[in-house]
């Protein structure tokens, strides 16, 4: 690889203990975005099947972050730590680019969120009417809005070039032709000005709208504790995603202007890497607001956890020897079934699911209930297929469902369960 370090624009203007920090940033930055980001489109994929279409956006958002997750931080945090550009110009112009397109394409992503948001909440006759078809046709212009002032720069319509920090590398904020300030000031305007506005003018409808129902609902009824919890979450995704937008392109856009429209060199090297830090940051920011604000993301985040809790539980505490699932009749005449499993109560460091039902119905398919009972047993068993059929004619609607755990050492654990008989969707989430 060709190195780059001969030339001045690529070795750090800061303090060898300036880049070690940023350094350090950039890396907490890039695990919690790759994390964060991968969850989301875990969750997003778990739930695929009933994604709505203002969610489309929410994915979009996670994987334009991703992508700059995972090109922009390798490059950019070994170069701080080495107080120099470790890579050649040619690398330099493909940072820059993939900068600009992953950053655009977040930015306006979130804006049309705002927007399409705003229609279903405020204009519910037109925001009903958005479709998935409208959905993919708009995140296509997503991308080519930002893919456009992306390439710009290659074609001579505003350059790249290094940060004035000289650890990274971006759009040359000094404009030295009327071409690269017309770029420089459209970017400003469409691409902070106008999604800016459109993002505080339709949550601001959002939150007026919110505000407005609330009130209708305590003139004409007693609050009510889910209605209030709704409400409240709305406000608080709101207000974050306002937030999180400004304090992630605020900085970065004014330093940017000053850089473009004053004297570059009064502008303080450390102010662009500052600014940069805070764009970058974003990526970290977007996942962490819908998850904790979007409760059908929770809700498949809950199961994912149990799940892990389970897997947890066989391959770190120790592995089932045998998985039965017997029936027998109780002294009050109620049929009840005996699952023999590894999940049990235990002293240890791995701890037990809290509820070890809800584990075996989230279970993947691929693992397997074996086919035979314990025939030394004097009960009959109740049959489970590989194809998740379960049959047992004797059984009544009403039953108990006790499950025994056992253990090599820790002994033996119950946890009963109260419920109607499992219905075929429940046997099935069993395999």
């Amino acid at each position: 690889m060709e190195n780059a370090s001969n030339s001045s624009a690529f070795h750090s203007t800061l303090s060898e203990g300036e880049d070690l920090i940023f350094g350090t940033l950039y890396s907490l930055f890039g695990v919690v975005s790759l994390f964060g980001n991968s969850l989301l489109l875990l969750v997003a994929y778990r739930k695929r099947a009933i994604l709505k279409p203002a969610e489309f956006f929410i994915v979009n958002l996670a994987i334009s972050d991703v992508g700059m997750t995972v090109i922009l931080f390798p490059l950019a945090t070994p170069s701080f730590f080495a107080h120099r550009w470790l890579f050649n110009h040619a690398m330099c112009t493909f940072y820059a680019f993939c900068g600009v397109l992953f950053g655009l394409c977040s930015l306006t992503s979130l804006t049309a969120l705002s927007t399409v948001c705003c229609m279903k909440v405020c204009y519910p006759t037109y925001g009903n009417k958005f479709s998935p078809t409208y959905a993919a046709a708009l995140l296509a212009c997503v991308w080519a809005y930002a893919f456009i002032f992306a390439v710009a720069p290659l074609v001579d319509w505003g350059s790249y070039g290094p940060e004035p920090y000289g650890t990274a590398c971006c759009i040359k904020w000094k404009a030295s032709t009327r071409e690269a300030k017309f770029y420089i000031m459209a970017l400003f305007v469409f691409c902070y000005i106008i999604p800016c506005v459109l993002i505080i003018i339709s949550y601001s409808l959002i939150l007026w709208t919110v505000k407005v129902s609330r009130r209708a609902v305590k003139q004409h009824m007693s609050p009510q504790s889910k209605t209030n919890s709704v409400h409240s979450l709305i406000v608080k995704l709101s207000v974050s995603v306002c937030i999180g937008f400004l304090a992630a392109w605020t900085p970065y856009a004014i330093v940017a202007m000053w850089a473009a429209f004053g004297d570059v060199r009064q502008v303080p090297v450390l102010a662009f890497a500052l600014s940069s830090v805070f764009a970058k940051s974003s990526a970290t920011y977007n996942p962490l607001v819908y998850l904790l604000f979007k409760p059908n993301f929770q809700k498949f985040i809950s199961k994912d956890l149990s799940l892990l809790q389970a897997i947890c539980a066989v391959f770190c505490c120790s592995r089932p020897r045998l998985i039965t699932l017997r029936s027998f009749h109780t002294r009050n005449g109620r049929a009840s079934v005996k699952i023999s499993t590894p999940f049990a109560e235990h002293r240890g460091s791995c701890r037990n699911c809290s509820d070890t039902f809800e584990c075996f119905r989230n279970y993947p398919r691929c693992y397997r209930l074996p086919p035979k009972a314990d025939t030394r047993s004097k009960t009959s068993p109740l049959a489970i297929l590989a194809d998740g059929r379960a049959c047992r004619p004797s059984l009544k609607r009403t039953m108990q469902v006790m499950v025994l755990v056992t253990r090599k050492k820790t002994g033996m654990g119950t946890v009963n369960v109260a419920g109607d008989v499992l219905p075929s969707s429940i046997v099935k989430d069993l395999m």
